[in-house]
């Protein structure tokens, strides 16, 4: 409980925080750095301003921005990116400030809906005669029907995450329903029971609310539709957000939504004509992207991708006219409501075509997908916005206070997010003690530009064998990734995990459980990766993280630059490098007893002249370039053998 002497807003922030940090295992520490962050949140939330946040690993700042906003009485939205923060704050957090903060709240997860199992769709996928009509009995087999009966049963939230499911995305697609496609509960014939409504309603009475980027995001561009009015929004793993947003604030046409309403069509529509020309559509539409992929289109597509879209958009249209006289002549509930699905879908999917066809002058087009074999992988047609500054500016910061936090905040967070001017920055570190647990080795090594990677390969061989294993070796490309594998193996002993032989999370939970093994692993290895102990005592990176150069919409982005003046590859590529590179050398310490070295093997961390901005960006670590310092201190960390 809070002691009753405690009376200021900080003070009282600050009795809560003692109060909740002494309830964790073992007592907790001491963290100086987390008390000035839950001042300033305080501080912050009362004069309704904007605050940014640096929080180095263990500065535990969710508890740091969880306690001022409950103690202040504040609606909170906190949107992360990660569902590993998601689940620490609803599992682990927020029930332990709700068990020794003395404060009456309640909280809430609420996430997209197409993460929350549809009890129409499941009644449809049960009965023989709908699998029919659906064309899908060949999809749902009866055993996957039956578990996911006897879990929308007996489950609470209905949610995908729940660990008592595990169920295929192709399966869950058949069960579930987006935002776009939901009819809403009134005219749904489970509305009265549907998952996603009561998380809804649940969040909608919930004082602090835990959603990802993407859901806030769709918050914002919808004024405040799906969460409501809110106090307080933390955004938490900002480094994160910029992208998201700028996604969500745009739009994707693929081949795959044409040929998925085309299915939905054909459950409602006795005649095959509809559902045959979305299919044609969908294989027009893949053959005209495929060449295109990864490709900016300007200054709009070309003439047969014209085509293709005027012909989707006519059809589109057409359904979008046609399909509420069907609901309302349908037979049965079920019936409308998927023909309202299909509207739903139709209405989506027509108003995103015209939008790629006639994009916004401050928008660009182009073409995401990956090639295998000289052909695209589910190309998309995309339109994003070059700069989402001006959109925040207006329809976020001045709404209501806000804190923006992370362990790495980006270089150019306050101009990419438009933050007022008088934004709060600080920055409260790491109660870790780097200076005397790590190293920062950039070894002398060739010039990346001969292409020759063998000597590089043979440095990380030598320091894997120094460490006894205890290696997370992440790489920027997965040809990379597969090269040193095949070198590290026949050159080391110990046993190698390499990205793609198992899941993310077995080949996670593999590396912490043998300390002598090692973890190969490319870009979406470099966050979320959280093995504490003497498992990873060595971060290897084989080069710096810069984004692609043809990247469509950096190119958009460093164009943009040029015209108002800055160094493109200053105000873009360096900044997403130094935050990238900042999260893949905070895989090491995770812990106060952590300790280890981050080897860099690209010799420009030493030698270039943007070195600088990208030595800031990491955490206070001893630097060196001699190998045998290097080795030296990895040999004197090593375990003892047992026995």
């Amino acid at each position: 409980m809070i002691p009753e002497s405690s009376h200021s807003p900080t003070g009282s922030v600050l009795a809560g925080l003692d109060s909740a940090t002494a309830a964790l295992p073992g007592g907790g520490e001491p963290r100086p750095g987390q008390r000035r962050m839950a001042e300033a949140v305080a501080e912050a939330a009362e004069r309704g301003g904007c605050l940014v946040v640096g929080a180095g690993t263990g500065t535990g700042k969710s508890l740091a921005y969880l306690v001022p906003a409950v103690l202040g009485g504040l609606r909170t939205v906190v949107a992360t990116a990660t569902k590993t923060l998601q689940d620490q704050l609803a599992e682990k957090d927020l029930p332990l400030l709700a068990a020794h903060l003395g404060a009456d709240f309640d909280y809430a997860v609420l996430k997209g809906r197409s993460n929350y199992l549809c009890r129409q769709r499941l009644d449809e996928a049960e009965n023989p005669g709908r699998l029919q009509l659906d064309g899908i009995e060949d999809r749902l087999s009866a055993d996957a029907a039956a578990d996911l009966r006897r879990f929308a049963d007996w489950t609470g939230t209905g949610d995908r995450d729940d660990p008592a499911i595990n169920v295929d995305d192709r399966t869950w697609g058949l069960v579930s329903v987006s935002s776009e496609e939901c009819p809403g509960a009134a005219r749904c014939p489970q509305g009265e029971h549907c998952f996603a409504e009561r998380a809804r309603r649940r969040a909608a009475r919930a004082r602090v609310v835990v959603v990802n980027h993407h859901l806030y995001s769709l918050d914002v561009l919808t004024g405040g539709q799906v969460l409501g009015n809110h106090d307080l929004a933390v955004i938490d793993e900002v480094h994160q957000f910029e992208p998201i947003f700028s996604q969500m604030a745009g739009c994707s046409v693929t081949p795959g939504r044409f040929a998925a309403l085309a299915r939905g069509v054909r459950t409602v529509l006795s005649e095959p004509g509809p559902a045959d020309a979305l299919h044609r559509t969908a294989d027009r539409l893949r053959d005209r992207l495929g060449p295109l992929a990864g490709l900016r289109l300007r200054p709009g597509p070309d003439e047969g991708l014209q085509g293709v879209l005027d012909g989707a958009a006519e059809h589109l249209a057409g359904l979008s006219a046609s399909l509420p006289t069907v609901a309302e002549a349908a037979g049965s509930p079920a019936a409308e409501a998927r023909a309202l699905r299909a509207l739903g879908a139709a209405a989506a999917l027509l108003g995103d075509v015209r939008a790629v066809g006639d994009p916004d002058e401050d928008h660009i087009l182009w073409v995401d997908g990956q090639t295998a074999g000289g052909r695209a992988r589910n190309p998309a047609l995309k339109v994003t916005p070059v700069r989402i500054d001006g959109i925040l500016a207006e329809q976020l910061w001045p709404q209501r206070a806000a804190v923006l936090t992370s362990a790495t905040v980006p270089l150019d967070l306050t101009g990419k997010l438009g933050l007022p001017s008088d934004v709060e920055e600080m920055d409260v570190g790491s109660p870790f003690d780097y200076e005397a647990n790590t190293l920062l080795y950039c070894p002398r090594l060739p010039d990346l530009r001969r292409g020759d990677r063998r000597p590089h390969w043979e440095e990380l061989a030598g320091l894997m064998d120094a460490a006894g294993g205890r290696t997370l070796a992440l790489f920027t490309s997965r040809r990379a990734m597969d090269e040193a594998a095949r070198y590290c193996r026949s050159a080391t002993t110990g046993p190698i995990l390499v990205q793609g032989e198992a899941s993310k999370s077995a080949l996670v939970a593999e590396f912490a459980a043998s300390e002598e093994t090692s973890l190969f692993a490319t870009l979406s290895f470099w966050q979320g990766v959280d093995v504490p102990g003497p498992s990873c005592s060595l971060v290897a990176i084989d080069r710096l993280p810069f984004p692609r150069p043809d990247d469509p919409v950096l190119q958009a982005r460093r164009e943009l630059a040029a015209q108002e003046g800055s160094d493109p590859f200053a105000a873009v590529d360096v900044p997403r490098a130094a935050t990238l590179l900042a999260q893949g050398a905070g895989r090491l310490v995770r812990s106060a007893g952590d300790r280890g070295v981050v080897a860099v093997l690209d010799p420009r961390l030493a030698t270039a002249g943007y070195r600088s901005k990208l030595l800031e960006a990491l955490p206070p670590m001893p630097r060196t370039r001699s190998r045998s310092t290097a080795t030296d201190f990895l040999h004197s960390i090593r375990p003892e053998p047992p026995g």
